[in-house]
């Protein structure tokens, strides 16, 4: 039985984890947060998921959320004329397959259970390269699922792929109750506001039910980058009801009785698209394989981090499977990546 090690318990590393256990691997998670901190914790994502992203999700049955979690049936498009504030344009399409977010709060406890129940074994500890060190040892493959903290910075950034080196926007999302819907269908309402940013809401589950999802992307030192002095969660949705009220009126009608799902359901922050080298190299020469946005950090205006983590996940599966009983190689591990590039990018 090959035994592999995944740090990090996100959309990747869960997901290649539970795949893994289900055709016969020895299988170690190695997180530095309990379910039950996750579960209770602020939210970390907006998490819209598409098609092909939720199928490779159901093909290993992890979609235990499907018919609770609200449909995301079509697309919607407005341009604010910066001139008048009213729509310079709007379109709207249905998707010909729906999407769907499911908050990680609700997912990854639950999965992290699964992990367990399935056979695998949950370590909660902080990893450094000590920690590594060891896991490289005890294991023929060691996998950097999680997108933060200090290891991931190990990780040398590619130059060449990496276009940016400062945040390109200001991030907020907002979890809310009572929103109105929109009809026809449930949609993505994706408003782009020119010299200020993008404002985008849809449906979504959270911890106590459906709930929309606002999301707001300011660019730096415009009007909407103005989350730094909101220090309460009353205080982050006033702000949030305040730039809608001021850019976008018609999403504004809509959040007339909006409430916050929970004290834990705002988020803000900035980061740098990015786009780190696959394999680190230990100080010993044993070698530590990324996945996912330990490697590939997207401009968030794509909105496209869990559809790519689920998407690498599919494609390391398919490669340690074909990979059989050889060597994880440092060429393996780069032309691995390479295949999840190419979507990626």
């Amino acid at each position: 039985m090959r035994r592999i090690a995944i740090v990090g318990a996100g959309q990747s590393g869960l997901q290649l984890g539970l795949g893994l256990l289900d055709t016969g691997y020895d299988v170690t998670m190695i997180t530095n947060r309990t379910a039950d901190e996750i579960r209770q914790g602020k939210v970390m994502s907006s998490q819209c998921m598409f098609h092909t992203a939720l199928q490779t999700e159901r093909d290993l049955g992890l979609n235990f959320w499907e018919e609770q979690c609200p449909a995301v049936e079509g697309i919607g498009l407005a341009l604010v004329n910066p001139e008048n504030g009213g729509k310079a344009f709007e379109w709207s399409a249905r998707l010909e397959r729906y999407a769907q977010s499911v908050d990680q709060r609700v997912k990854m406890p639950y999965w992290m259970e699964e992990f367990e129940r399935r056979g695998g074994r949950l370590v909660i500890q902080d990893v450094g390269i000590e920690e590594l060190e060891q896991l490289a040892n005890d294991y023929e493959l060691v996998l950097l699922a999680a997108g933060k903290g200090e290891v991931v910075k190990q990780f040398e950034r590619d130059d060449v792929r990496s276009i940016f080196d400062k945040p390109q926007r200001a991030l907020a999302l907002t979890y809310v109750k009572n929103m109105k819907p929109i009809s026809p269908y449930s949609r993505v309402t994706f408003n782009i506001i020119p010299e200020v940013g993008e404002y985008f809401s849809f449906p979504a589950l959270t911890v106590n039910g459906p709930c929309d999802i606002m999301v707001f992307e300011g660019i730096p030192n415009g009007p909407m980058d103005c989350w730094q002095d909101v220090k309460t969660p009353e205080q982050h949705l006033q702000c949030s009801l305040n730039l809608l009220k001021k850019f976008v009126p018609w999403e504004y009608e809509r959040c007339t009785n909006v409430e916050l799902t929970d004290a834990g359901g705002y988020l803000a922050g900035r980061f740098p698209p990015t786009v780190r080298k696959p394999v680190l190299t230990l100080p010993s020469g044993k070698k530590i394989f990324g996945m996912a946005d330990a490697l590939v950090v997207n401009d968030p205006i794509t909105g496209q981090g869990s559809n790519n983590a689920a998407k690498c996940s599919k494609i390391y599966f398919d490669a340690i499977l074909a990979n059989d009983n050889q060597s994880f190689s440092e060429q393996w591990m780069v032309q691995t990546f390479e295949r999840y590039w190419a979507y990626a990018e």
